[in-house]
């Protein structure tokens, strides 16, 4: 007589292919947790570049160095010079290095030059999220 009722083997590979299929979904889960929390710092850090790079825009190419020496900024500002207390892990730093008007990754002395780059990286807890740079000239 053959009965309707499932073997305990049978059983017992339904639960391992059911118990693969949870462990699965938790690694996928956890990988895509770690990459969301990755792109809202890099989002976070973009930002708060820009913030810099619009309030450089502002300023006099002359002002450029003396806002650099102020820096690191922790809290971080935004580009009306008001700290953002809400990002306090996060610490935005500024340089202004004078380059040459025709190489502009060769640094040369300090006013030999009408052109320079600025550099801001932001840390997260003192780790480097994202780096930018831009040039300016005195023109």
């Amino acid at each position: 007589m053959k009965s309707a009722a499932f073997t305990l083997i049978e059983v017992l590979v339904a639960i391992f292919l059911v118990g693969l299929a949870v462990v699965a979904l938790l690694v996928t889960n956890r990988a895509l947790t770690h990459s969301n929390s990755a792109g809202l710092e890099i989002s976070t850090a973009e930002f708060l570049i820009e913030q810099i790079k619009e309030l450089t825009t502002l300023l006099p190419v002359d002002d450029l160095d003396d806002f650099a020496s102020a820096s690191p900024f922790s809290p971080p500002i935004n580009a009306d010079r008001q700290p953002l207390n809400n990002f306090s892990a996060y610490c935005q730093q500024v340089t202004v290095q004078n380059v040459s008007a025709s190489n502009f990754s060769l640094p040369v002395d300090d006013h030999t030059s009408p052109v320079v780059r600025v550099t801001v990286k932001v840390y997260l807890n003192s780790r480097l999220i994202s780096e930018q740079n831009w040039i300016r000239a005195r023109y």
